[in-house]
């Protein structure tokens, strides 16, 4: 294998929604103007066919399109050098590897990688471990374990797994925890170098926490709101403001909370109601959450965080 061994760099990932037409056809220009808004907002990642992409409910062709145009959207960004995350999950190894073979062909800088769920029963830990050793041993892009029991039957790792998958196979270079875990969190960051290995917190309410315990980072679903206010709280961190950053942790997580009720349509259209573009379509049997129904002014923590992200927008447009 060619690629670097380094996990992704630390920052703010946003899990790109993918937006459909009324007649569930992938709207591309509503990606488009969604894509370059995260990337001028100064994310370090996108991750694309994630859970909040709806990749299992596109074809093949449509995952590999929606790559490659992101893909043409960095390139042509000149303010951001963004990497792509692309989801690559499978249940058997086989098609695994085909979904990272073709997300490394058409632009994207690592797997995103599920474990396996489907026969939930026969899913034993050594059954999940060696499934994760065979992909990342021919893998053409650098591995991350996603780990999200609740798209996956309730299959929740350990840190003792994930740790010696990281040990034993170079090629996997980091994990997502949406599971919520912080001393899952901790114990991987307290053991693993990060110049190797990336743990991420998946979530926005927990994503302060997360930066303590070691995260590199975030990959949230609300980052496709307000990617600004999460590349704020990363600045506030580091900067040792910490009273500043407890401040916008508490409104990420009340909008969090606020938001995870709507679903991945709610995404979707948070952003129509929130910045103008866009559509809640989702493709069936997701259900759809229709503007008129959506009203900000009745969510008042997911009003009040993306008051704030515009303010931050505002604040970098001056500064420029």
């Amino acid at each position: 294998m060619s690629f670097s061994m380094s996990p992704p760099p630390f920052g703010v990932y946003a899990p790109v929604v993918c937006f459909f037409t009324d007649d569930e056809d992938i709207d591309f220009p509503s990606i488009t103007h969604h894509v370059q808004r995260l990337l001028a907002s100064g994310v370090r990642g996108l991750v694309v066919h994630g859970s909040n992409g709806e990749a299992t409910h596109l074809s093949q062709e449509e995952r590999l399109e929606v790559i490659r145009h992101v893909r043409t959207l960095v390139k042509a960004s000149s303010s951001s050098d963004a990497v792509i995350i692309s989801g690559c999950s499978a249940n058997s190894v086989r098609e695994t590897r085909k979904l990272v073979q073709d997300a490394q062909t058409s632009g994207a800088d690592f797997a995103l990688v599920l474990p396996p769920s489907y026969w939930i029963a026969a899913m034993t830990k050594p059954v999940i471990k060696d499934f994760y050793l065979q992909v990342a041993a021919s893998s053409s892009l650098p591995v991350l374990i996603y780990n999200f029991p609740g798209v996956t039957g309730g299959i929740d790792l350990d840190s003792d797994m994930i740790i010696d998958l990281a040990r034993e196979r170079p090629a996997i270079v980091g994990v997502k925890l949406t599971c919520g875990n912080l001393g899952k969190l901790q114990r991987i960051s307290a053991t693993l170098p990060s110049s190797q290995f990336a743990a991420f917190a998946g979530k926005a309410d927990f994503m302060l926490p997360g930066l303590v315990a070691g995260s590199n980072g975030v990959i949230s679903a609300l980052a496709n709101v307000v990617p600004r206010a999460h590349v704020e709280l990363a600045r506030l961190y580091k900067a040792g403001e910490l009273q500043e950053a407890i401040t916008l942790q508490n409104g990420l997580s009340l909008a969090d909370w606020e938001l995870s009720k709507s679903g991945i349509s709610g995404v979707k259209t948070a952003c129509q109601c929130g910045f103008g573009y866009g559509t809640g379509n989702a493709r069936k049997p997701l259900p759809t959450v229709i503007s008129e129904a959506f009203s900000l002014s009745h969510q008042s923590a997911l009003e009040g965080i993306i008051a704030v992200e515009k303010q931050l927008a505002c604040r970098m447009k001056a500064a420029d």
